[in-house]
């Protein structure tokens, strides 16, 4: 029976060292770690390798749930087919071991309760977008370019003498950024 450990990073910049420091600990005989890999997204190489790596009588040993599943949907299936395949899972900080009746029933709550939660946290982000929004507070990245610089793109562009390649070389912006103000 192997051990196989599992963690995942969200971002290029953070450090995966309390995960595997935990699943070290709990004594995995392998480790698979993603980095920079967003939990809303579907591609997890790693995750995958680890999976493909399992045998019947393994036990996948993850962190938390999220560092493993994307959404409810997706911890159901992750662990239905991890049992039909005679394989455990482990979830440390929830204290899970789907390999009794007891465990599984914890991590159907415990999978239910960490979906609601990423979809609390994302209906907060989208009232504070557009609480901000509604307040003339955009997000993103500053224009690099002046309401000057814009109004005589547009005004050179109407007269339709110019590519907008010559126009961004009048006034020092490339092509690319000479469509965007004039599209906006």
């Amino acid at each position: 029976m192997a051990k196989v450990g599992y963690a995942r990073v969200s971002t290029k910049g953070q450090n995966d060292d309390s995960q595997v420091d935990e699943l070290t600990a709990y004594g995995v005989d392998k480790l698979f770690i993603d980095h920079g890999v967003s939990g809303k997204h579907a591609a997890r190489p790693e995750l995958d390798k680890a999976l493909a790596y399992l045998r019947s009588g393994d036990v996948l040993v993850i962190t938390r749930m999220s560092r493993a599943m994307r959404s409810l949907k997706h911890m159901i299936e992750l662990a239905e087919d991890l049992r039909t395949r005679g394989i455990g899972l482990v979830v440390l900080k929830q204290d899970i071991d789907t390999t009794s009746a007891q465990g599984r029933l914890v991590f159907h709550i415990f999978a239910a309760m960490d979906e609601f939660q990423r979809e609390l946290i994302v209906e907060g982000t989208r009232e504070g977008l557009a609480a901000a929004k509604a307040r003339g507070k955009l997000g993103g990245r500053k224009p690099s370019y002046t309401t000057h610089q814009q109004q005589t793109a547009r005004d050179l562009h109407a007269k339709g003498e110019l590519t907008a390649e010559e126009i961004g070389r009048v006034i020092g912006l490339s092509r690319a950024t000479v469509y965007r103000m004039i599209a906006s």
